[in-house]
């Protein structure tokens, strides 16, 4: 079995920290849709957009929190990189669940 180097270590670092970023734009980007979402539902009726998107977001938070801790946990290597891999799937899950919300909503299936 390969043992992870100091660089092995070093890209998984900046890779969670990039996650961390991305996850926290992807909160406001969320939350702005939310919030026009509700106002557009004043003048054009009721959708699930905005419930449907607050479920996203409720992932991408996880997954900037896994992301935080795996940066700020140091000693445990096992352990950061269980909470590594499960900021890495949230984040995808993130990504494509908000792909799905924008192409339904744009066919008005929701």
């Amino acid at each position: 079995m390969l043992k992870p180097t100091d660089n092995d270590d070093k890209a998984q670092q900046i890779l969670a920290q990039d996650i961390l970023v991305t996850s926290a734009t992807m909160i406001g980007v969320c939350a702005a849709i939310i919030g026009l979402v509700k106002i557009v539902e004043t003048q054009k009726g009721s959708s699930n957009v905005d419930e449907y998107t607050a479920l996203v977001l409720l992932l991408f938070l996880v997954s900037s929190l896994t992301s935080y801790l795996s940066i700020r946990d140091s000693t445990r290597k096992t352990f950061r990189a269980r909470l590594e891999l499960v900021s890495d799937v949230l984040f995808l899950a993130g990504l494509i669940t908000m792909s799905l919300v924008a192409l339904f909503f744009a066919y008005e299936i929701i």
